[in-house]
């Protein structure tokens, strides 16, 4: 799709000028902007070809982000099924390392998590993780206890990760979207109505001057939904 090579060129070299990996907002939502019927209950609302694309884009990032709450609720794998490509190496936002033993990302072939989180995390539990595998990189957290994702895009940075897709939840792309901290963004639009849980809260901006908006957006219809792309500004 033209999605794909929009994304690349846009990608292209952003590590060596800002030393972030290249961020990509993925996720599907519905017409009034839900992303689930409830906070905490998983929902699929991406038809199959609009799932095989997020596979395809999964396999072009060097990385996947997802908050605990979406491990909590979906068990995700975050690997490559429906198409040819790479796994993207899982990074898990866990200020309170909550994740559970059993989790998917810690018992099957998929890559090992790195799991963020903030200071002085139990150190028992630290072990546990890192005997499944796992990786816990400690990050400073903002004022509100959660882990500091402008700290950590830096560390991804200095690790090499060019290119990092979030897939959610709703907190995690508010949050990116409220520290202006994203580049890009791929919204599949499912032709429904839910009336659940919205997918972006309050970004406290009332002048259409200062709001988050796609420059130069695209857009194409694959199966039922549409699937809106663009440089974020």
């Amino acid at each position: 799709m033209e999605v794909i090579g929009s994304l690349l060129s846009y990608a292209d070299g952003h590590r060596e000028r800002t030393g972030r990996p290249f961020v990509t907002l993925s996720y599907a939502q519905s017409l009034d902007g839900c992303i689930s019927a409830r906070a905490g209950e998983p929902l699929a609302l991406s038809g199959p070809e609009s799932m095989r694309l997020t596979h395809s884009l999964r396999a072009h990032h060097d990385a996947i982000l997802v908050g605990i709450g979406t491990v909590l609720s979906d068990d995700p794998h975050l690997n490559v099924r429906l198409v040819e490509g790479k796994n993207p190496q899982p990074v898990v936002l866990d200020s309170r390392l909550r994740i559970p033993l059993n989790a998917a990302l810690l018992t099957t072939d998929s890559r090992r998590p790195w799991i963020c989180t903030r200071e002085n995390p139990d150190s028992e539990r630290v072990r546990e993780l890192e005997k499944l595998g796992a990786r816990v990189m400690v990050l400073p957290s903002t004022s509100r206890g959660q882990v500091c994702l402008s700290s950590l895009l830096n560390r991804l940075g200095e690790m090499g990760i060019n290119s990092l897709m979030a897939e959610g939840g709703a907190r995690i792309i508010t949050s990116l979207l409220l520290d202006r901290l994203a580049d890009f963004v791929v919204l599949t639009i499912v032709p429904a109505f839910i009336g659940g849980m919205r997918a972006v809260s309050e970004l406290g901006q009332s002048d259409p001057q200062r709001f988050v908006r796609v420059t130069n957006p695209r857009y194409e219809r694959l199966g039922g939904d549409l699937i809106l792309w663009g440089r974020l500004g």
